[in-house]
């Protein structure tokens, strides 16, 4: 059996971002009993932009 860090590991970057940034507001253990469809628009927006932020700053230290 697999622990949950090597199921996280075997995801792609985006997955594991989404899912960081879900536990960073709270939502991570309303996402593990119902799934993601039992997120508000609100919540799926506010991961959604989070997201965005985090991926432009990545870009910009690459540059």
């Amino acid at each position: 059996m697999q622990t949950k860090e090597k199921l996280f590991d075997a995801l792609p970057d985006d997955q594991k971002m989404k899912l960081e940034i879900a536990e960073e507001l709270g939502l991570l253990d309303k996402i593990q009993s119902d799934g993601w469809k039992s997120l508000t628009p609100k919540e799926t927006g506010r991961i959604g932009g989070l997201m965005t932020k985090r991926k432009r700053e990545l870009k910009n230290q690459a540059e």
